[in-house]
């Protein structure tokens, strides 16, 4: 069948997964507890089998059973406000369980994120929880041919490696603009930083939503692959107005440039919402106590966190969920920075009058 073999000749797990037409976790999950896999699965796998001679070894997998009681959680930063409510559900639910939680920061590299799944993996852990659905090449392989049970959290996508657990950053993002342009606002500007995966993913939406309106401008957009930060959005909002001082609201990719756009239009004077409305993605708590309060993507961020780590400690004890993969959804928290806009609302600052109120910022900017 021109099918490799391994030195001594035996079949591998990894040929028979391929005949099945499954992946490599999943046939090693049939020969460990066929139960959790479908009925046509089951059949495809031992059929396959059947086909290429395949007998595991026993003793080889009575020795790779000897697995730590470490769930590893791979996450892209360790200060982001975002990943620490992540946690905090993690550690909640993993309270008063047998399981460590053992911490490794990717900082938002895929290469450091394949280095860190090889080292952990070796290890031998109970379950993994990652961040994510945009692994390299190698580090998707490396999951899945591992035999422990994988959670990916954040957002969801069409091939699972195993369970998932997060929401759309695509369709949250078209929500936004569509509550803006539900509130009258047309002319909307984009701001974002860092433009990882997920921050990509909302420009996508962002970008849809203006299309489909026949709104879509590209000098609307600024964003940066600078890290967020408050000064940040409003050195990025500041090169929005030169570049569409007309616009009539901002998008923005997260909360911490949402409050540097509001703290750039006090100091312009710019009215909010009635000049300039803004909505931030993520609703992190200071998002409710700003003056005015602002707008905002609500992401279930602690929910996340501790359903992941609940339906992982389920399945490393044999209890696969009903559902491997869960849509938690997200909800536009309307506050006042978007208030519907008012027929007798001042027009927006001028090219000129936008020019005249430039406010210099922080040194040390990029």
């Amino acid at each position: 069948m021109g099918r490799k073999r391994t030195k001594s000749g035996k079949i591998r797990l990894a040929e028979v997964a391929e005949l099945a037409g499954v992946s490599p976790i999943t046939a090693s999950r049939f020969f460990r507890n066929p139960a959790a896999l479908s009925i046509a699965k089951r059949a495809r796998v031992e059929s396959a089998a059947k086909e290429l001679g395949y007998v595991p070894n026993l003793a080889a997998r009575a020795l790779a059973s000897q697995r730590t009681e470490v769930i590893g959680v791979l996450i892209p930063s360790l200060t982001n406000n975002v990943f620490s409510d992540v946690l905090r559900g993690i550690y909640d639910a993993s309270e008063g369980s047998r399981y460590s939680i053992q911490l490794s920061n990717t900082r938002y590299s895929i290469l450091q994120e394949e280095k860190l799944l090889r080292l952990f993996l070796a290890q031998k852990p109970a379950g993994l929880i990652v961040t994510g659905i945009d692994q390299t090449t190698e580090s998707q392989a490396m999951l899945e041919a591992s035999d422990c049970p994988i959670v990916q959290i954040m957002e969801i996508g069409p091939n699972p490696v195993d369970m998932m657990i997060g929401f759309s950053h695509y369709d949250a993002a078209r929500a936004a603009i569509g509550h803006l342009f539900d509130q009258g606002y047309n002319r909307i500007g984009f701001v974002g930083a860092r433009m990882d995966p997920r921050v990509q993913r909302r420009l996508d939406g962002y970008q849809a939503a203006m299309k489909d309106a026949g709104l879509f401008d590209s000098r609307l957009i600024v964003a940066t692959a600078t890290p967020t930060s408050v000064t940040l959005g409003g050195a990025l909002f500041t090169d929005l107005l030169s570049k569409a001082p007309d616009i009539e609201a901002v998008f923005c990719a997260n909360d911490d440039l949402a409050l540097g756009v509001l703290f750039e239009c006090r100091r312009r004077e710019i009215a909010v919402p009635e000049q300039i409305a803004i909505i931030g993605f993520n609703d992190l708590e200071f998002m409710a106590s700003a003056v005015p309060t602002l707008t905002s993507v609500r992401t279930n961020r602690y929910e996340m966190g501790r359903t992941a780590a609940t339906m992982l400690i389920d399945a490393i004890e044999g209890r696969r969920p009903e559902q491997p993969v869960l849509d938690l959804g997200y909800r536009v928290m309307e506050r006042q920075s978007s208030l519907a806009r008012r027929s007798d609302s001042r027009p927006a600052l001028s090219g000129e009058a936008a020019a005249n109120k430039m406010v210099a910022l922080p040194s040390g900017h990029d």
